[in-house]
């Protein structure tokens, strides 16, 4: 069998490992909606961002949206590393990569039901972007580079953990970076420090190239560092997860 071929069937596998795991697919769709839920709903009002909140507000939570499914990623990489899953692979002359790349995908995929979901939540709010087809059509693409970048690193953090249990915990970094930057508020509004480590993280360009694409009006100055971020984060996560996984395997 090709690579292509066993990447299709280590995706197979890891959707069937999600369908028999509801807690995964609780937080990697269902919480997303409940955080948007509950900042519209009871913190919306005490923001003055020049616009319907719930307008602003998505984008952001679309990326929160990618970073909530990781920790099942990471514990599923490591458990397939450290119960000797990847032993029988080699005998069985499985493709390294697609071991590797069955994850990501299934990563990925995770994260646009997750966010399609939440579009339609957004919708019944009262979310009203001014996106033409291009637009849209820019915004999923970043979201799927976006995921693709997230899948490897977390993959490089789930190869690197000792257990799956620490494997779920060194993808919280991941989760809570979008809440320190102008997902949730602008960077402006924060308080000295804070606002700057808004400002220059990686997931505030990008949350503002979701933004100028769902308004209609994406800026140049947003969508190449974000661009840049993403393909950055992408490499280190597919050298690191890589080299981890020549390593231990």
């Amino acid at each position: 069998m090709s690579t292509k071929a066993h990447s299709i069937v280590m995706l197979r596998r890891n959707f069937k490992h999600i369908a028999r795991n509801p807690t995964s697919v609780f937080n990697a769709v269902l919480m997303p909606i409940i955080i948007m839920l509950m900042f519209v709903y009871m913190f919306g009002d005490a923001f003055n961002v020049g616009v319907d909140y719930i307008d602003y507000a998505t984008p952001g939570l679309m990326l929160l949206a990618v970073c909530y499914g990781l920790g099942a990623t990471a514990t599923a990489v490591n458990s397939d590393m450290t119960k000797g899953i990847i032993n029988r692979f080699k005998v069985m002359h499985v493709s390294r990569g697609a071991v590797l790349t069955g994850h990501v995908v299934a990563s990925v995929l995770t994260n646009l039901a997750a966010i399609a979901a939440l579009i339609g939540v957004a919708f019944l709010l009262g979310f009203d972007p001014s996106a033409s087809l291009l637009d849209w059509l820019g915004a999923i693409g970043v979201i799927v580079l976006l995921g693709v970048a997230a899948g490897w690193l977390t993959v490089a953090l789930g190869l690197s953990a000792k257990s799956p249990e620490t494997a779920g915990l060194a993808s919280v970094p991941l989760v809570m970076l979008p809440f320190f930057s102008s997902a949730i508020v602008p960077a402006e509004k924060m308080g000295p420090g804070l606002r700057e480590f808004a400002e220059y993280q990686p997931f505030t360009p990008i949350i503002e190239t979701l933004r100028g694409f769902l308004n209609g009006t994406p800026s140049t100055g947003d969508v190449i560092p974000a661009l840049a971020w993403c393909v950055a984060i992408a490499l280190v996560g597919y050298l690191w997860a890589r080299s981890t996984f020549t390593k231990r395997a």
